[in-house]
């Protein structure tokens, strides 16, 4: 049968060896709980104690005390061991290896919309446009009234205005800053483009709320269609690096007349006949037109002196074929994939 101190020296070389197993702080923990705990196994010995002989209590009693003294000194210097163990494990993790070659650093890009308005301003300034910018948030005069659309004029249901509370509106249009440039030059003879965002109530594959557009103005003397078609044909030609043809179609805008829509031959099939042009050959790309009388009298110059032609180009509509996005949304949900392809 067992004795006492042979129990508990059982037990020690238990507990040692259960110590040095121990290979994380956590399982130590529970080495700490069985011997030392309140119902540990040292606790049990204890509890042995009244059954001794009186002679025989206070030596087990001692042998007791140096078992959990050393047990207590064992667990302490495991778990500094352990604790440092875990430190270097994490440091090693989260070191920087400075002999590894260098990552590198991704390259950004411009926005394909941003792109595609640089690219239109870069064109026309080359052929000695200038540009010019303005508010977005206007007042009818410089949005309507100035651009021979009256406050009962049906053309404004095609606008679909977002109106302030305080009377003014988001631009529909980017024309507005076409009369702002002709009252601060003065008059003719006038060259410019006016890039920037507009604000209608549209939302679809092919709409948005927000989006950009490109007026143009001339205003010199002698300027008729013929000069309004080569303009607008060598920029299509030059903005697509491709010899497209080119076509008028009629049209209505209430700040020009005649009006007409610009045609190019598509894109993708050069006239051939595919799903993105409706199997015509022709793809609708901007509307334009001969400055309207009323509009030039309205900004002081004379009809019958100086002539003019205007255009509108919306920028996403050019984006969507340089770049073959079928989607027009896909421009503003800032999905990181799609974006970096630009690159």
């Amino acid at each position: 049968m067992e004795t006492a101190t042979q129990e508990v020296e059982r037990i020690r070389q238990s507990a040692l060896a259960d110590i040095e197993r121990a290979g994380e702080v956590q399982a130590l923990e529970a080495v700490r709980v069985e011997y030392l705990g309140r119902k540990g196994r040292v606790k049990a010995l204890l509890a042995r104690v009244g059954q001794l002989d009186a002679d025989r209590r206070p030596a087990y009693g001692e042998a007791i005390n140096a078992l959990k003294a050393e047990l207590a000194t064992t667990l302490n210097e495991r778990r500094a061991v352990l604790e440092a163990e875990a430190r270097e494990r994490e440091e090693s993790r989260n070191a920087v290896d400075i002999t590894l070659p260098g990552r590198g650093q991704k390259t950004g890009t411009l926005h394909p919309v941003r792109l595609t308005l640089s690219r239109i301003e870069q064109l026309f300034v080359s052929a000695g446009f200038e540009v010019a910018y303005g508010p977005e948030v206007e007042n009818e005069h410089y949005n309507f009234e100035a651009l021979n659309i009256a406050a009962d004029h049906p053309a404004r249901a095609m606008h679909d205005t977002f109106y302030l509370d305080d009377g003014r509106l988001l631009r529909t249009h980017t024309s507005p800053v076409q009369i702002r440039h002709l009252e601060k030059v003065g008059g003719p003879p006038v060259w410019m483009i006016a890039p920037g965002r507009v604000y209608r109530r549209d939302s679809d594959l092919t709409h948005t709320p927000m989006f950009h557009q490109v007026e143009g103005l001339v205003i010199d003397e002698g300027i008729h269609m013929g000069h309004l078609k080569w303009v607008l044909s060598q920029f299509m030609r030059g903005f697509f690096e491709k010899d497209l043809a080119v076509r008028l179609r009629p049209s209505y805008f209430p700040f020009t007349e005649p009006s007409a829509e610009l045609d190019v031959s598509c894109v993708r099939c050069d006239g051939a006949g595919c799903r993105v042009c409706g199997a015509t050959g022709w793809l609708e790309v901007l509307g334009c037109g001969m400055v309207h009388p009323h509009v030039l009298e309205q900004a002081g110059i004379d009809p019958a002196r100086h002539s003019g032609f205007a255009f509108g180009i919306g920028v996403e509509r050019l984006a969507m074929l340089r770049y073959r996005v079928d989607d027009l949304r896909r421009f503003f949900e800032n999905d990181v994939r799609f974006l970096a392809q630009f690159a």
